[in-house]
């Protein structure tokens, strides 16, 4: 639907409906759009600014671009961790003692994942074992 705002020869000013700009000719060809105060059927459009919402429109268009910067962020994080997965070994419950003999050069230098306790993290970080948590990037799925 299109809604026009119309007035008649007589100046009386209306509005009406169309199911497009197409049908207004024509019903305006046979005579059939008229005045609904005087019943002229001499009727134009007047000028009119389309009903936009540019204020409604920024604000979807930058929540779109940070959502699509969120999703490309989180790509990448994806990525990162992946990479750090595929290049690490996965010593389990062992990282702390793993971690620390790497620190203290016990054992040769290379990178690992595992788990430790918040206590154990304390620790390490205090020891000056240079530690970073691994995110847990959750599912497109989810």
């Amino acid at each position: 639907m299109i809604r026009y705002e119309l007035s008649c020869d007589n100046g009386h000013d209306f509005e009406g409906w169309f199911g497009s700009a197409g049908d207004f000719d024509r019903q305006q060809e046979r005579g059939l759009v008229s005045c609904p105060s005087c019943g002229s059927i001499h009727v134009a459009k007047q000028l009119m600014a389309p009903s936009v919402s540019t204020a409604r429109r920024e604000e979807r268009r930058q929540e779109l671009v940070m959502q699509a910067g969120r999703r490309e962020m989180m790509n990448r994080l994806r990525e990162v961790v992946a990479a750090i997965r595929a290049n690490a070994e996965d010593v389990g419950d062992r990282f702390p003692e793993e971690a620390r003999k790497i620190h203290y050069g016990e054992a040769e230098e290379r990178g690992l994942i595992g788990r430790a306790t918040p206590h154990e993290v304390r620790e390490l970080l205090e020891e000056g074992v240079e530690i970073a948590p691994l995110p847990v990037i959750p599912d497109d799925a989810n």
